[in-house]
């Protein structure tokens, strides 16, 4: 792991109180590209919702103006295919959710950032990873 990651997401916290786990290291995702859905130092970043691609939620995005299946090579990115986890702007989801395709989310691997936008409540509805 690189220096950046080890700060930005390894010492960040998730929705439930505990260390923030990596998302997904392929694709690699985050906004710093770390594999952790992290704020950051200064708490800027908003790519902090880890959720799991389907392709209902990927049409969706797509739909409106979010084209997350696409690869971009000149920006590293792959595209995203059902099964993929991926650091969701906390913004989009909560768009997805007002309009009923909200993607399922790990609530481990989900920064505790989101919280002052979308309630724990809220986001336990749709975990993967509950006991």
């Amino acid at each position: 792991m690189n220096e950046q990651g080890r700060f930005w997401g390894a010492s960040e916290v998730n929705v439930l109180g505990e260390p923030l786990e990596p998302c997904s290291s392929d694709p690699l995702t985050g906004f710093f590209r770390t594999g952790y859905c992290a704020a950051g130092p200064d708490s800027s970043a908003v790519h902090l919702v880890c959720i799991e691609a389907t392709d209902e939620f990927l049409a969706f995005s797509c739909s409106v103006g979010n084209d997350l299946s696409t690869p971009r090579p000149e920006m590293s990115f792959p595209g995203l295919v059902a099964g993929n986890c991926w650091c969701l702007v906390a913004m989009r989801w909560v768009e997805a959710y007002r309009a009923g395709m909200a993607p399922r989310v790990f609530l481990r691997r989900t920064n505790r950032q989101v919280l002052g936008l979308i309630p724990l409540d809220l986001l336990r509805q749709y975990a993967l990873d509950l006991n």
